[in-house]
C-alpha cells in the first residue's frame, strides 16, 4: 500500500475502532439510556483530550513530557476503568446484564495490528515492538469473532478456551505496552533505533496506547470479572442443584 494511501486511511480506521469500543463500553457500564448517554459523553471527553495531546505533541520525547507522561496516559485511564468497574455498583450490574459475547467480539477491531507491521516493514517502527504487538494484535482480533460464537453457543463448555483466549488477549497488551515504552526515546529505552517508538505519541497513532489500549484491558477484566462472579455462582450452586448459566 502506497505511503500516502496508507496515512489517509489509517485515520479513519482508528477513529472508527475507536468508536466501536466507546459504543461497547457505553452499554457495557450503564444499563439506562441516560447512564449511557454520560458513559459516551465522558469516553468523548477522553477521546478529546487524547487528540489534543497528539496534536500539540505534549507527549513526544523532543518538546514534550515523553515516554512518563504516555505511560500516564495510558494507566491512568485503566485504572480509571477499574475503579468503575469494581466500585460502582451500577457498573457492575450493567457488565453483569450485556452478553459475554459482545465483550469478546469488540476485539475483533485488534485486526488492525496489521498496520503495526506495515509500520515495522516501512521502517517506521521498531523490532520486537511492532512485529509481536502487530502480529499478537492480530490473532486476537481474527480469534474474537469465533471465540465470541463458541460462547454465544456453548456456554460454560467453553470456559477453558474463553479463559485461555482471555488472558492471551491481555497480555498481548500489556506486553506491547511494555515494548513501547522500552523503544521509546527517554530513561526507559531499551531497544535503541532507529526507527523508534516515537510516532506513537503522534496523530493518528496516539489513539492506540492513550485510548484503544485502556478500553480493551478493561473489557478483558470485565470479562474476568464476570468469569469470576459466574465461577462464585456455580460454587454456591453446587449444594443446592444443578446450574444452568446464561451467558
Amino acid at each position: 500500500m502506497p505511503s500516502d494511501m496508507f496515512s489517509a486511511i489509517e485515520p479513519i480506521e482508528l477513529t472508527t475502532s475507536a468508536a466501536i469500543v466507546v459504543a461497547t463500553l457505553s452499554f457495557a457500564l450503564a444499563r439506562t439510556g441516560r447512564g449511557r448517554l454520560r458513559a459516551a459523553a465522558a469516553f468523548g471527553a477522553w477521546f478529546a483530550v487524547v487528540v489534543t495531546l497528539g496534536a500539540t505533541g505534549a507527549l513526544g520525547a523532543v518538546q514534550g513530557i515523553g515516554t512518563p507522561g504516555l505511560g500516564l496516559a495510558v494507566t491512568l485511564p485503566i485504572l480509571g476503568l477499574c475503579l468503575v468497574l469494581f466500585r460502582l455498583p451500577s457498573a457492575r450490574a450493567a457488565i453483569a446484564a450485556i452478553p459475554l459475547p459482545a465483550l469478546i467480539a469488540v476485539n475483533t477491531v485488534r485486526v488492525l495490528g496489521f498496520s503495526f507491521i506495515l509500520l515495522y516493514v516501512a521502517g517506521r517502527l521498531p523490532a520486537p515492538f511492532a512485529p509481536l504487538a502487530g502480529w499478537g494484535d492480530l490473532f486476537v482480533g481474527l480469534t474474537a469473532g469465533p471465540v465470541a460464537w463458541l460462547v454465544a453457543k456453548h456456554g460454560e463448555r467453553v470456559r477453558p478456551l474463553l479463559l485461555g483466549w482471555n488472558l492471551i488477549g491481555l497480555l498481548d497488551l500489556v506486553t506491547a505496552i511494555g515494548l513501547g515504552a522500552t523503544s521509546a526515546p527517554g530513561p526507559l529505552q531499551l531497544f535503541r533505533g532507529p526507527p523508534d517508538s516515537g510516532i506513537m505519541t503522534t496523530l493518528p497513532w496516539i489513539l492506540i496506547p492513550a485510548f484503544i489500549v485502556p478500553s480493551l484491558v478493561a473489557c478483558h477484566i470485565a470479562i474476568f470479572q464476570r468469569l469470576g462472579r459466574r465461577e462464585a455462582a456455580s460454587r454456591l450452586a453446587a449444594a443446592a442443584g444443578p446450574l444452568h448459566p446464561t451467558w
